[in-house]
């Protein structure tokens, strides 16, 4: 046991199996106990772990309010004339969490006893119970008021998908790059996986940059949206029709044709084949019906103002998915909402089934503004693959990171197979009482302290961890994305920038 901080009292309601009150007979300067605080206490079941959940101080002297005005009337105030001081006590309402053996974690099922003394629980005790692994766990910061670091397990967290979920500003992006940064951190003993980054903002690539920090630059690679091409040849009549969902049975069977006549010519030895080539096939093909091949041809035209389809993928899967390394789809500059959504099902599907058949290794997919690709409310071309991966990628070892600052607009069919969630500061309440309804185990306390939250610091639940922790999330070791730099500046920079390209032009005057 670690220190004594406590003694268990009597209540009208306890102790009781689920919960206990103490009074706290720490004497230190200081703060004696936190509310969030885990403590442990000994019992005839065997050692207890319990989670402070409120914490009150209370003064015999300062019990009558009539008193206490009339007396601060007078010159001296009623701690100078009596030793009010002496009177004040803490005390400290507890939930039991769990009983912790040697076999694991048992409920409690019978109270603690008024007397028993409360322990700050200690560093082995905490990370057995939260199921912390010490030695090769992701660390994504501290255990708040605990010597800890929130070390998870890898398969524990990233297996059965997880979800990043904060306001904007909160920090969800700034987690999100320390969890990468631990992925290309770990070495090949303890096992790596890749990542795929699906950046929407920029907010990403600065991981690509050497300069302040860790060097990660060796280890991430940028693909820019402008530069992401799909290969024509690699698709078949049914991803056109998924990528254009108003094209009938009837013109997607002429498309079929017409694709299966420019393979047979690829295999003869013609080369590869543009979107343009099936265009021009579908014209040139005096069979097919004239209003069937007109309304086919508006569909293609469609897709190829996209700006997407050329002969060849790029990036190929094989760039994108490199154990230990990291790959960014950067869309920052891809302001077509529908073409974000086709560049990412036609890559997810390609990684997924490649996965499935074992030509890459396991990876994770991080999907920052996930409600933009899966939304609650309406259909989308990503959807689909997004919800297969979400539902069977855990059998494949094909995982979801899933990064929204508005979770009430993102699919509760894909949020609620995230078996991790890693809750930063969220206000709105539609947000907060859908993240409680996809999360059995947020209760309405825990729900008011999101709300609460400062910058940087999250809340944990779920597969990864055996009972909901609040950390404060570390530092990044690579340098942070121009995004995080303050208004003041940006400002700055702008105006700098803007006065040398004024001198060359002033000079020519």
């Amino acid at each position: 046991m670690d220190s004594e901080i406590g003694t268990v009292i009597c209540t009208p309601d306890g102790p009781s199996t689920g919960d206990f009150s103490f009074v706290v007979t720490y004497n230190e300067n200081g703060v004696p106990v936190h509310r969030g605080q885990f403590v442990e206490l000994q019992s005839l079941e065997g050692k207890i772990i319990a989670q402070v959940q409120n914490v009150k101080k209370t003064n015999r002297y300062f019990m009558r309010p009539e008193s206490v005005k009339e007396y601060e009337k007078g010159k001296d105030s009623l701690t100078s004339i009596f030793p009010a001081n002496r009177w004040e006590y803490v005390v400290a309402e507890a939930k039991t969490s769990g009983v912790l053996s040697e076999k694991g974690l048992n409920q409690v099922s019978f109270p603690v006893s008024p007397g028993d003394k409360v322990y700050r629980v200690s560093k082995n005790s905490l990370s057995k119970f939260l199921g912390i692994d010490e030695e090769g766990g992701i660390n994504l910061g501290k255990i708040r008021y605990h010597d800890l670091s929130a070390k998870l397990d890898l398969t524990k967290l990233l297996r059965k998908h997880v979800a990043i979920l904060a306001m904007s500003g909160a920090g969800k992006s700034y987690s999100a790059a320390v969890l990468i940064e631990e992925l290309l951190d770990r070495s090949e003993e303890r096992g790596r996986v890749a990542s795929v980054i699906v950046d929407v903002h920029g907010e990403y690539t600065s991981l690509a940059k050497s300069g302040e920090g860790v060097d990660y630059s060796d280890r991430v690679s940028v693909f820019r949206g402008e530069n992401i091409k799909i290969g024509v040849p690699n698709m078949s009549a049914y991803q056109f029709r998924e990528f254009a969902p108003d094209m009938s049975a009837s013109q997607a069977r002429e498309l079929s044709r017409v694709i299966n006549q420019l393979r047979s010519e690829m295999r003869s030895g013609k080369g590869a084949y543009g979107l343009g080539d099936i265009i021009g096939k579908v014209k040139e093909n005096g069979e097919s019906n004239k209003h069937l091949r007109r309304a086919l041809l508006d569909r293609l035209y469609e897709l190829k103002s996209l700006n997407i389809f050329e002969k060849n993928d790029y990036p190929s899967w094989r760039e994108l998915t490199k154990p230990g390394e990291s790959s960014i789809l950067d869309l920052s500059r891809v302001f077509n909402l529908r073409k974000k959504r086709v560049i990412l099902s036609y890559f997810s599907r390609k990684l997924f089934n490649k996965r499935k058949s074992g030509e890459v290794p396991p990876f994770v997919l991080l999907l920052e503004e996930a409600h933009q690709f899966a939304p609650s409310q309406s259909s989308a071309i990503s959807k689909p693959i997004l919800k297969k991966i979400a539902r069977e990628g855990r059998k494949f070892y094909a995982s979801l990171a899933l990064i929204s600052q508005r979770p009430v607009r993102l699919s509760t069919t894909i949020l609620s197979q995230a078996n991790t969630n890693i809750i930063l500061r969220v206000t709105n309440p539609h947000d907060l009482d859908h993240i409680k309804k996809s999360s059995e185990r947020i209760t309405k306390d825990t729900a008011d302290m999101i709300s609460s939250l400062p910058v940087g610091q999250a809340l944990i639940v779920g597969e990864a961890v055996n009972h909901p922790i609040f950390i404060e999330v570390r530092e990044r070791n690579s340098k942070e994305a121009e995004h995080e730099a303050g208004l003041e500046e940006i400002a700055k920079q702008y105006e700098e920038k803007r006065e040398k390209k004024k001198d060359p032009v002033e000079t020519f005057v």
